[in-house]
């Protein structure tokens, strides 16, 4: 700690120690509340209010109790103005020294900006108009020994807010705000789904075979079994399909999903993801269901269909959810956005020869499968073109290892992703169901792994087993809880939207 910083954790502590001397515990146990700030407030707005005068005549039998962080501390005199701030807002309170006794008035010399009390009392109305709590008696809760940051607001510093989210939360309401309507969004959404016949599974965060995307897992070790295990990259799509043999028909989970790849604002290593998995869906009843559900907790959630967001300049602009979402094929997006017709080329070494010839630098191309620098090339040069919603259908076989064939054309396979703001938001399949198939696209995905491709799949004989058990058509898909969020709440960085983001240590 600094020198400023050290001598008022020290004036704290002293205070502090000066109320266990007293013996008055600075930590409490527990205080019964009454009232949030809300429910006072709002108690305030209906209710005649009694004048000052009244109430220190005669203090209400059945005293109001509030309690929370104290924001404002300002001594007049005799009497002492300050505001409490709980999880619902604020309130004004108020000291007097005529009501509450010299001696307990004195107590306030202990008290700091931060601190966490307990306050009972009558409401009041100031004659500013300002709805109060005139103080009986108080409580202190929690002595806090380091101040809040006077200007908060003023801070530019982001790696600090996202260290010290309590911090942000605490001075921004704005930053509060955005958790909630993060936690209400998957509330709604659970809603949804079980309107609509699904049940929640939970599925192993730890696996033996890394599976269920393309991308590279975190690998530790199980000392009990004496084996390398992987922390899952997907909500659970292999199980979530195994428990699709055994019986069940529409699954789905709200999951943590690891991936030990690059940072950017728009990549994290750990992230939250939805998934789910219909039997007897196609992927065009994915599609639809995806359009009715953006619809569904959009208006219950924000009331509208139309969000703001910023573009990657800045720029302010709306997007526009209401449905239907236009459908844009892959291939013919990257033949028109760079003129390479991917399905001109059955192995990596030729499109990447093509690739270079238009120039296009893709990092570590040389080690990528045919599907992943198919992938990535798209990723390049069409995906930053894709801002109003957007379903990008039909992606090569050889790019979704999971997907089952395109009827039309064999070289596709039925897929869609959600485009929004350049995000991928859904990545959804027509589920692979044929368990020879599913074999040969996992030997595929073994031997572009052994060529260097760190984000091809392993082979996962267990799944295997369970496909030749039976397997009934499924379409499902995996959502990004957190750029949805980020995107609902006008942010453009993924941090912004988790409580507690992962941060190299000081």
């Amino acid at each position: 700690m600094e020198g400023s910083e050290l001598n008022e954790f020290d004036i704290r502590l002293g205070k502090a120690n000066d109320l266990r001397k007293m013996k008055i515990n600075p930590y409490a146990n527990r205080f019964e509340r009454t009232h949030t700030s809300k429910q006072a407030l709002a108690e305030g707005e209906k209710s005649k209010l009694r004048e000052v005068a009244d109430i220190v005549k005669s203090p209400a039998k059945n005293p109001m109790k509030i309690c929370g962080r104290l924001m404002t501390l300002r001594e007049h005199g005799k009497l002492t103005f300050g505001h409490i701030q709980d999880f619902y807002g604020k309130i004004q309170i108020c000291f007097m020294e005529d009501l509450i006794g010299k001696e307990k008035y004195n107590l306030l010399k202990k008290v700091d900006m931060a601190d966490f009390i307990g306050v009972e009392g009558e409401l009041f109305r100031t004659r500013h108009g300002e709805i109060t709590l005139l103080v009986y008696e108080f409580t202190m809760l929690s002595k806090a020994l380091r101040a809040l940051p006077e200007k908060w607001h003023g801070i530019k510093d982001q790696e600090t807010k996202y260290r010290q989210r309590y911090l942000d939360t605490t001075m921004n309401r704005e930053s509060l705000e955005r958790f909630l309507l993060r936690s209400n969004l998957i509330k709604i959404l659970r809603e949804f789904y079980w309107a609509e016949g699904f049940i929640e599974i939970e599925t192993p965060v730890l696996e033996s075979v890394s599976s269920g995307a393309a991308a590279k897992p975190f690998i530790t070790h199980h000392n009990a079994l004496d084996i390398d295990v992987y922390l899952r990259i997907a909500a659970g799509e292999l199980w979530q399909k195994r428990a699709i043999v055994g019986g069940f028909e529409k699954t789905f989970e709200v999951a943590r999903c690891f991936r030990n790849e690059g940072m950017d604002p728009s990549h994290l290593q750990e992230f939250t993801m939805i998934e789910h998995y219909a039997a007897y869906w196609d992927y065009e009843d994915n599609m639809k269901f995806t359009e009715r559900m953006f619809e569904y907790f959009l208006k219950k959630l924000l009331g509208t269909t139309k969000i703001k967001v910023k573009d990657r300049e800045g720029k302010e602009m709306d997007l526009d959810f209401k449905t239907p979402w236009p459908r844009k094929k892959f291939v013919e997006l990257i033949k028109q956005d760079c003129g390479i017709d991917i399905l001109k080329y059955d192995n990596a070494k030729d499109l990447l020869k093509e690739i270079k010839k238009k120039k296009i630098f893709i990092e570590k191309a040389e080690t990528l499968g045919y599907g992943s620098l198919s992938d990535h090339l798209y990723k390049q040069v069409s995906r930053p073109k894709l801002i109003q919603p957007t379903f990008v259908i039909e992606h090569p076989l050889s790019t979704k290892p999971l997907s089952r064939k395109n009827d039309d054309d064999p070289r596709l396979c039925d897929t869609f992703q959600l485009l929004v703001n350049t995000w991928e938001i859904i990545n959804a399949y027509g589920e692979i169901v044929d368990p020879i198939d599913q074999r040969e696209r996992f030997e595929a995905q073994v031997r572009a792994k052994d060529a260097g491709d760190e984000e091809a799949m392993m082979m996962d004989e267990e799944y295997l087993t369970a496909m030749e058990h039976g397997m009934p058509c499924i379409s499902g898909w995996g959502m990004g809880i957190d750029r949805l969020v980020t995107l609902l709440a006008g942010q453009d960085n993924l941090k912004d939207s988790v409580l507690f983001p992962l941060m190299r240590p000081l």
